[in-house]
């Protein structure tokens, strides 16, 4: 039986925000949306989650400053880091080392495969 993972998806394009959410609650996981970093913020520390899936670029806050922002509180209060998935349209070479250098765990190019993303979580999941 697959595992259910709280998932927090900080996605601000509504249509994207439908379409990711409906497939991973298909897949049996929660999910909270988030419309921007700041809103992610906000509701991160209030909630735990075991993942939280990043869009890059958004208004108010993007996926970089909000991830900069989950790590400080994290650091701040002795907690386990909660592995963070870049979702993001940004392709170049540079911008997974980018992601990964401001703290993410993982990287993934928009659109993307469902079962490809499910498998990542499997993954970071066990370690």
């Amino acid at each position: 039986m697959k595992k259910q993972f709280n998932i927090l998806l900080v996605e601000d394009n509504p249509l994207n925000q439908k379409i990711v959410s409906f497939n991973l609650r298909k897949e049996s996981h929660i999910v909270t949306i988030a419309e921007n970093g700041l809103v992610a913020l906000d509701i991160y520390k209030k909630e735990k989650f075991d993942f939280i899936l990043m869009d890059i670029m958004m208004p108010e806050m993007d996926g970089l400053d909000a991830t900069i922002n989950i790590r400080k509180i994290e650091d701040a209060n002795s907690m386990d880091k909660t592995p963070i998935i870049a979702l993001t349209a940004n392709t170049l070479d540079n911008d997974r080392d980018k992601c990964l250098s401001y703290g993410m765990d993982e990287y993934m190019a928009k659109p993307f495969r469902m079962a490809k993303l499910q498998d990542l979580l499997d993954i970071l999941e066990i370690s």
